[in-house]
């Protein structure tokens, strides 16, 4: 962890792996997934340690605090210790997990064993037509 006291936004989501570009962690706070302290926030904000952030992506949401600050990207162990999620967000997000997988079976969702071959596709071609 780098020795500097704040750090820009987007920066550290894409270093502490929210995110896999800074791109996305840019279009993400601009598009309001990202609050800062309770507040929207620009991807360019200095965000410093202690700081409190709810990251919203793909029907999930977190809510941490920043323990430290890294401006490199670095392995998915390391990237972990630069926050802190808490006890609520994480239970959520299972419980959240959990009701998926349930909906998964109820519904009777299951992988087809196999990519449709020429075959299959013509079948479904004409089962569509008519």
């Amino acid at each position: 962890m780098t020795e500097s006291t704040a750090l820009r936004l987007d920066k550290w989501l894409w270093a502490a792996r929210f995110f896999k570009t800074r791109q996305l962690a840019t279009e993400a706070v601009a598009g309001g997934k990202v609050h800062l302290n309770g507040n929207r926030c620009k991807p360019s904000k200095e965000i410093k340690i202690a700081d409190r952030l709810a990251i919203s992506k793909d029907g999930y949401q977190w809510e941490i605090t920043v323990l430290g600050l890294n401006e490199q990207r670095r392995p998915a162990a390391e990237a972990a210790l630069l926050y802190q999620e808490s006890a609520q967000s994480i239970a959520k997000r299972e419980q959240q997990r959990q009701q998926q997988r349930e909906e998964r079976q109820f519904l009777g969702y299951c992988a087809p064993e196999h990519k449709p071959n020429k075959k299959d596709r013509r079948l479904i071609h004409r089962f569509k037509d008519i």
